[in-house]
């Protein structure tokens, strides 16, 4: 019964905001404006007053990293690899069955979940989650596509890496690292920001998913299985080999690993077949996400 309460208003706002987009009950003009305030104000405040009152200690542990990205390097690496071989060249798949929307829909379901206490976990891996995937993914299409000859398009990666998501982790490690205090007047304006952040995001998600066309293919259902099965079994069984790993950063990572794929992924599509198949990767995922992480809620939770 926690799961069903945790899940139900994470889904049912984002299933508004579709209805929202797709029934044009909300200007197209409106939505842009929600997401950009949503984006540009509301979750870096979120992110920035989490980290900034977190417990470093706790969550910056290099283990927490690997437990983490050594398997998100292996879907990585192993889905471009297969797909790499089957069209002939590079696409973006391994980032989508590796890169996890842990913002919109991680965010709320750990605090409602487990608690806000616990979301220092899901921090810790935020603030390297773009910055190792998105790297390796720009490398990849500079190097083995052939069009762009070995070069790398720094201003697009430093574009997507220099967000407001980012600069909102940072500065609220650097709050918390200085030791510095903010003015109670000021510091009740950053939590009511902060708590418009979750339930616009979600909306803003359901708006996006509203303009998005799902292709059913076995490139899609793959995708899907590896983003929401496969990974978060891998990241389970590193949490279980590796000792000193607590329980509630294991649950925290399984499921940042079991969210559905992010819509950043559509950033680096390469082509128009590839930004069909993902487009309807992140479709397909968010919607089956809402069975498969119950699933994995009761598994860690039992």
């Amino acid at each position: 019964m926690v799961v069903v309460n945790a899940l139900v208003p994470i889904f049912g706002l984002i299933l508004l905001g579709y209805l929202l987009g797709k029934r044009h009950w909300l200007p197209s003009e409106a939505g842009g404006a929600l997401a950009a305030i949503t984006f540009r104000l509301f979750m870096p405040v979120l992110l920035f007053s989490g980290l900034a009152r977190a417990d470093l200690n706790e969550g910056l542990s290099p283990l927490l990293l690997l437990v983490y990205f050594v398997p998100a390097l292996l879907v990585f690496s192993g889905v471009n690899w297969l797909m790499h071989r089957r069209l002939g060249q590079p696409s973006s798949m391994g980032l989508a069955a590796s890169y996890s929307n842990n913002v919109l829909v991680g965010v709320p379901l750990i605090s409602i979940l487990l608690g806000p206490d616990k979301l220092v976990y899901l921090f810790a891996i935020l603030i390297f989650h773009s910055l190792v995937l998105f790297t390796l993914q720009s490398l990849y299409n500079a190097f083995w596509s052939g069009a762009g000859g070995g070069r790398i398009d720094k201003r697009a990666l430093l574009k997507s890496l220099a967000n407001p998501l980012i600069i909102g982790l940072l500065l609220g490690a650097a709050l918390n690292l200085t030791g510095l205090t903010v003015p109670a007047p000021l510091w009740r304006m950053v939590e009511w920001l902060a708590a418009a952040a979750l339930p616009c995001a979600l909306l803003v998600l359901g708006l996006s998913l509203s303009h998005y066309r799902l292709h059913i293919s076995w490139e899609t259902l793959g995708l899907t299985l590896v983003k929401l099965l496969v990974f978060p079994a891998l990241v389970l069984a590193a949490g279980l080999l590796m000792p000193g790993l607590g329980a509630d950063a294991r649950t925290v990572l399984v499921v940042m690993a079991a969210c559905p794929t992010g819509v950043n992924v559509l950033a680096f599509v390469m082509g128009e077949a590839d930004s069909r198949i993902i487009s309807s990767v992140i479709f397909l995922s968010t919607v089956l996400a809402a069975v498969t992480l119950p699933v994995w809620l009761v598994l860690l939770n039992g």
